[in-house]
């Protein structure tokens, strides 16, 4: 299914109905999902460890490494939208709000091509 096909409530109720038929709302705390998300990006930065820019820009051409980081992409996300469901976070907004935070801290006067 393509970006374009799928809204982010979709996909929250697609998380949402996972968790629920396995009953594993009560294991849902904030905590939890957001230790998760922390080791699961991690996994994904460990695909990385020791390569320099070529080699990372490489793997993720195509391969194995290519496949592992797609998985790994995937279980930070639908971590993210537990972690959204669980606590009734609506992640378009949260996102808009931040994206209005960071024109004002990072203008593009200041910043276009550099951090």
């Amino acid at each position: 299914m393509a970006d374009n096909k799928m809204t982010i409530s979709d996909l929250k109720k697609i998380v949402d109905s996972f968790v629920d038929e396995r009953d594993w709302k009560k294991f849902h705390s904030p905590k939890n999902l957001a230790m998760a998300l922390s080791i699961e990006t991690s996994e994904l930065m460990e695909l990385f460890q020791w390569l320099d820019l070529e080699q990372a820009k490489e793997i993720m051409k195509s391969g194995e490494v290519r496949e592992d980081a797609l998985d790994e992409i995937a279980d930070i996300f639908i971590y993210l939208l537990a972690f959204c469901n669980t606590n009734k976070i609506d992640i378009s907004d949260a996102l808009m709000k931040k994206m209005k935070k960071n024109i004002k801290k990072y203008p593009v006067d200041k910043f276009k091509g550099h951090f």
